[in-house]
């Protein structure tokens, strides 16, 4: 049997990746109650991989007793592109799928103030636009209700 691919979801966080680890579901059934990888395996272990630029980094062997969990990639360049892939491993099995690459870039403080700055712009504008719209509406060069004088056209 086949472990894996765990579900994944990551969010980006200050010079790392918040990675959330949905362990794989089993097939197998005790009194047919479904039985999860930690019923059967007691504890199980995680290697995440990350994809950068220069190259696949492996990260250190971990282990979980959880069915979901929680880990954080830590000490990474910030504005800079990180697909991750996590591969739940066995003692007592070698066989795993590693899940599907998901991809986010580190967050730095910049980008952040950025963020926020690009949304007050973007404010501004809609602000400055439905003035000018106003104003031609108001002088009569958009939406006129009577046509033009027979002289003028």
């Amino acid at each position: 049997a086949f472990l894996g691919p765990p579900e994944i979801t990551i969010s980006s966080c200050l010079n790392c990746i918040n990675v959330t680890i949905k362990l794989p579901t089993s097939y197998f059934r005790k009194n047919e109650k479904l039985l999860s990888l930690i019923d059967i395996y007691e504890e199980l272990g995680y290697e995440i991989t990350l994809k950068t630029l220069d190259g696949e980094h492996k990260r250190p062997r971990e282990k979980t007793t959880e069915e979901i969990f929680n880990t954080v990639v830590e000490e990474l360049y910030p504005n800079r592109n990180y697909c991750v892939s996590v591969m739940v491993t066995a003692s007592l099995n070698k066989h795993s799928i590693p899940s599907a690459w998901k991809c986010i870039t580190a967050d730095s403080v910049s980008q952040q103030d950025y963020h926020t700055v690009a949304i007050a712009g973007a404010i501004c504008f809609s602000l400055v636009l439905a003035g000018a719209l106003k104003c031609m509406y108001a002088g009569g060069y958009i939406l006129q209700k009577n046509s033009l004088p027979r002289t003028l056209v």
